[in-house]
């Protein structure tokens, strides 16, 4: 088990190195799980960019780098504790810790220099604790945005959350990735309360945008809204419920 300690030294490993890793992802996703990726053509050619996804299970960083498949600096949570047989991304991959509790001047100095190199960010703006449907996001994502002026993809992984089931039953998994259409970077003004406002509604449309990735039943803090459906006419697509049975 691995501690905040040990976590916080973390960094993403080198560029060439996550770039070969990008190998062995993809022919392990095309051996243990039958993945469908939809709406890949909405990545920009090239970065700076930041990828949001929806975190219904840990093991979501191994499917969000299969779609992507580009070197991704990760931001993890490294206050909290990590069980040894999760630990092997975190050694191999690296990542950009971030105590969610006390937000260190190193973290943001390291996602602004990655975005400053035209590299990718890789997010998951509720959090690091799991749930089966959207929740509010943090204002990480959309800081990181505004003050290095790169636009965020939005992006939604469902069916890995009943991955672990699936496989002690000799199933292959069923997951779908569904990508959206950019947006952003928006300029944000005034005082510092303005500020915050502006982050937080233009975080509201984020998790709308990756709920119009969604189906309707994982909408959480999202349902309902009228901007869903404009959202999928962005994309260009439906999001079709995926079976995890």
């Amino acid at each position: 088990m691995a501690g905040p300690d040990y976590l916080k030294k973390f960094s993403p490993r080198p560029s060439w190195i996550r770039k070969k890793l990008g190998y062995p992802a993809l022919f392990m996703g095309a051996t243990i799980a039958k993945i469908k990726v939809t709406g890949r053509w909405h990545l920009p050619k090239k970065g700076p960019y930041i990828v949001a996804a929806n975190h219904f299970s840990y093991i979501d960083p191994f499917f969000f780098k299969y779609a992507i498949r580009k070197p991704i600096n990760f931001l993890g949570a490294s206050d909290q504790t990590i069980e040894w047989y999760f630990m092997w991304a975190p050694l191999l991959y690296g990542f950009i810790p971030i105590d969610r509790t006390n937000l260190a001047p190193s973290t943001i100095k390291k996602a602004k220099k990655a975005l400053k190199n035209s590299e990718i960010l890789g997010i998951f703006p509720e959090g690091t604790s799991t749930s089966d449907s959207l929740r509010k996001a943090k204002n990480g994502a959309v800081f990181l945005s505004t003050v290095e002026k790169a636009p965020i993809v939005p992006m939604a992984i469902y069916g890995a959350e009943t991955a672990w089931d699936d496989l002690f039953r000799f199933v292959r998994p069923r997951v779908k990735i569904n990508i959206g259409r950019p947006f952003g970077p928006f300029d944000i003004s005034g005082n510092k309360r303005k500020k915050a406002d502006q982050i937080e509604t233009i975080g509201q449309e984020l998790i709308c945008r990756i709920g119009a990735l969604l189906s309707e039943d994982k909408h959480g803090v999202c349902k309902g809204d009228s901007r869903i459906s404009g959202f999928q006419k962005e994309n260009g697509f439906n999001p079709q419920v995926v079976r995890a049975r």
